[in-house]
């Protein structure tokens, strides 16, 4: 069977591979919308969001008596504390300390976890699982679209003002105390649940899950309570959008594709693979692929690395956290910039610019694009949306620390180099600038 090493030797290098178009933007296989993407969107600020999480990640279940022991050896969070109805974000790096991925961990019993995510980090764990010699079983649950047999669990996630009073009326009464990432069990109608205290939004809401088979009628049921408080339920259109508005840097690069110490896993992985299949964008063009490499204070992760334990890339982590990082920011993008672009749909000719679509505008699993200070790179522009909460555009950027000021305005690089890529999904066009403002968040009263 061909491996993911094997297809970067066959075209040429990975950034060859993964320029090469492969797969277009992550799926979110679900209505496009529901009622209409402006008003969903809205909704998680104002009323009540239903977001069905359901179809878009995948599950690998890890039990065992090493269950533990294997997950604390890869990761770079502390595993202090951990245990049943606990989870944790999960954040796998390489040996030289650059992110691989990062997903939830749902610890459901003692040695019984259940991790969910794009897929990567999975596949990390998964590699060493079956090659470290660790006493565990896996159990993988693919996301809807590779997966024929159907998923094993539903996973929804009531957001918004309203979502407390929603649960305690399905619930019939309150709902246990759950702390934040901790998970807690009540019934939606007869259904039990089991629901993680987290957000997506800027307002409390509970992520629930249970066996698929209960999915229709645990939805119907909370639909019905949540009629009289505005309830929407969210569709792919406004969904792709939310973690723009929450900051989470979702279209990392898996830093697996250089370097002799992972060669093993490039040996082990597929060339069916979302490692091999993952299709890079945007006016960023590094000469290598650890260009688009990241630590995690890149990504806004550096409180939670902890040095309390071993793990695969602590060495380095530990001589990287006195140095100088990029900083995670949001850039508010220029509205008469943003209008310029769209005119140019209306132009001959190679003199339009690349389509901003509405309102999730990235185009490919991985896309970053150029942030210049007088012409010079000084960071990353990742995850771009428009959010009718903001009525207008914001992206996730990663900014250089000894170039950071808030309330600065930068230009973001718009389009591909040369006009365009070998990804069918791009269109011939033109490069252009969009101004843009660096803020700390999007909005001044999130308390997340």
């Amino acid at each position: 069977m061909a491996t993911l090493n094997d297809e970067i030797e066959a075209n040429g290098g990975p950034l060859a591979l993964l320029r090469s178009g492969r797969s277009g933007a992550f799926p979110f296989p679900i209505a496009a919308e529901f009622t209409n993407w402006r008003d969903e969107q809205e909704s998680w600020r104002t009323t009540a969001a239903l977001m069905d999480l359901s179809h878009h990640m995948t599950d690998l279940t890890v039990e065992g008596p090493d269950c533990y022991r294997l997950l604390s050896a890869l990761g770079a969070n502390s595993f202090k504390g951990f245990g049943p109805l606990k989870a944790k974000q999960f954040l796998t790096c390489n040996y030289d300390g650059q992110v691989i991925g990062d997903c939830i961990l749902f610890c459901l019993a003692d040695n019984l976890v259940r991790i969910v995510g794009r897929p990567p980090a999975l596949n990390w764990v998964q590699f060493h699982a079956e090659t470290g010699g660790y006493d565990v079983t896996l159990r993988r649950d693919e996301r809807t679209v590779q997966n024929r047999k159907g998923r094993e669990y539903y996973r929804l996630q009531l957001q918004g003002p309203y979502a407390a009073e929603i649960f305690e009326k399905v619930n019939g009464g309150p709902l246990p105390a759950i702390p934040f990432f901790t998970m807690g069990r009540f019934t939606i109608g007869k259904h039990e649940v089991t629901a993680l205290n987290h957000r997506m939004s800027g307002f409390p809401g509970l992520e629930f899950f249970g066996p698929y088979e209960d999915l229709d009628d645990v939805r119907a049921t909370v639909l019905e309570a949540g009629e009289p408080y505005g309830i929407r339920q969210v569709g792919a259109r406004a969904y792709a959008s939310v973690a723009t508005e929450s900051g989470w840097i979702a279209s990392t690069v898996p830093a697996v594709y250089t370097g002799d110490s992972m060669k093993p896993f490039r040996a082990w992985q597929s060339a069916r693979s979302f490692e091999a299949n993952l299709a890079l964008g945007g006016s960023f063009d590094p000469d290598t692929i650890e260009g688009y490499y990241v630590t995690p204070w890149d990504l806004g992760y550096g409180h939670i690395v902890k040095f309390d334990h071993d793990f695969i890339g602590r060495e380095a982590l530990e001589r990287m956290r006195g140095e100088k990082h990029r900083k995670k920011v949001w850039l508010s993008w220029h509205r008469d910039d943003v209008a310029r672009v769209f005119a140019s749909m209306y132009e001959t000719g190679d003199r339009r610019f690349k389509y901003i679509d509405t309102p999730a505008a990235f185009y490919s699993g991985a896309q970053f694009d150029r942030i210049e200070k007088n012409g010079r790179l000084i960071g990353l522009s990742t995850l771009c949306s428009y959010t009718a909460n903001v009525r207008g555009w914001l992206s996730v950027a990663m900014i250089d620390e000894d170039e950071l000021s808030y309330g600065q305005e930068v230009e973001l690089v718009w389009g591909e180099p040369d006009g365009g890529s070998a990804n069918p999904a791009v269109e011939r066009h033109s490069q252009t600038t969009i101004r843009a403002t660096v803020v700390r968040r999007p909005f001044s009263t999130d308390k997340s």
